[in-house]
């Protein structure tokens, strides 16, 4: 494993705590910040906020900068912004710098990205996604019991620590990271919503966001209840379900570790094929069982799944214009982000009057199912040199 993979890997496992970390703590901040619960949420709202809107801006950015700067810069705010989380001393300066780490995440995960394919030899690329893609399921089994066991002593703790850590890996990043500066100056004059021209412009890059919002959809809509389901179907507890979405996280991160093997023995177009049309089969059967081991074991293969599918996608996206892959990265993330909270808003009207935990299933088995047919005809898993989108119009602009 290089030097840059166990980098990258510890940048986005960092950035994937602090995004999981508040939510075992937020009824110690409810409490200690005196908060209705109506509008608790928004401490962990005002980071998705912040990341996805400034991801829209921060991408083109880094397209005209040298991508390590916007990175090392990106991580020095991150790494501030969330130690200070840990001086908040009310409701809304909480929700100020939290809103600030996610402004800052949105400058520092895609250039993770971005980076991959500008300085990994191309036979290691699918692998260093993969190992990348982990670090953000590692810390997605891992953030809720490392928040909660640093919280015992005191609620800020958690935040110190990360912000500390991440400022030992700006640290090392600055003396590890090559320059990655734009391969033409010219670029650096072009306006931050020209550089998205490319993209709007090519049906091969429309398909491939439109199957990505679709692939989030589907998993974040189904992921948005599978708690208050677990409890009025199985009357699980919270430490119950904490505990199942730990064994859900390694499945993930499992899945994330056998992408790039997947890959070399099927290609691109067929695992993704393959998983998709398997998740979409497992969420619709799901809701149906009633037995929870059983239901436990699928849910690993589907988030395991999801952990070969993602880096796939994502390096697919990715190669789509060498010259903008960090306004690529950051409309991926913007994506994301807008399709989980769109998902989660469903899931809670899919539940409440459509028939439970059945109706999510259905839903996110179409979304999947829609999202391979957009993938697969819009030929954006097929790996074709001189099939890269626009790259000659955005390198002589």
């Amino acid at each position: 494993m290089s030097k840059y993979t166990v980098l990258f890997f510890l940048i986005m496992f960092m950035i994937g705590t602090d995004t999981f970390l508040i939510s075992p703590l937020l009824p110690t901040l409810q409490t200690q910040f005196s908060v209705p619960t109506g509008i608790a949420g928004w401490m962990l709202g005002a980071y998705t906020l912040g990341s996805a809107a400034f991801a829209l801006i921060a991408g083109p950015l880094s397209d005209g900068w040298n991508r390590r700067t916007v990175l090392l810069g990106g991580l020095l705010g991150f790494s501030v912004s969330t130690a200070l989380c840990g001086f908040a001393d009310s409701f809304w300066t909480m929700c100020l710098f939290r809103f600030l780490a996610g402004v800052s995440a949105a400058f520092t995960a895609p250039q993770v990205w971005a980076s991959i394919p500008a300085i990994m030899p191309a036979a290691k690329i699918s692998k260093t996604m993969g190992i990348a893609f982990a670090g953000l399921a590692a810390s997605q089994a891992l953030g809720v019991p490392i928040g909660s066991w640093l919280a015992g002593t005191r609620w800020s703790v958690p935040f110190w620590t990360i912000g500390i850590a991440s400022l030992l890996l700006a640290a090392v990043a600055f003396f590890l990271l090559p320059d990655m500066k734009p391969s033409a100056r010219k670029a650096e004059r072009t306006p931050i919503l020209r550089r998205y021209v490319p993209l709007i412009a090519s049906g091969k890059a429309r398909s491939g966001f439109l199957a990505y919002l679709l692939l989030h959809l589907g998993s974040g809509t189904a992921f948005a209840f599978v708690g208050k389901w677990m409890a009025d179907r199985f009357g699980l507890t919270i430490g119950q379900i904490g505990t199942v979405m730990m064994f859900l996280g390694f499945g993930t991160l499992l899945g994330s570790m056998i992408s790039s093997y997947a890959t070399r023995r099927l290609g691109h177009a067929k695992s993704v094929a393959a998983g998709l049309s398997m998740l979409a089969v497992l969420y619709t059967v799901m809701p149906q069982l009633a037995n929870l081991p059983v239901v436990t074991i699928i849910y690993l293969i589907i988030f395991a799944t999801l952990g070969i599918i993602f880096p796939i996608v994502m390096e697919a996206l990715t190669s789509l214009n060498a010259f903008i892959r960090g306004t690529i990265s950051s409309l991926a993330n913007s994506t994301m982000n807008g399709a989980n909270t769109l998902g989660a808003w469903l899931a809670g009207l899919l539940y409440d009057q459509l028939g439970g935990y059945s109706s999510i299933g259905i839903f996110s088995a179409v979304c999947l199912a829609l999202s391979l047919g957009t993938f697969l005809l819009g030929g954006v898993l097929t790996r074709k040199e001189a099939d890269t989108v626009g790259q000659e119009s955005t390198s002589a602009s």
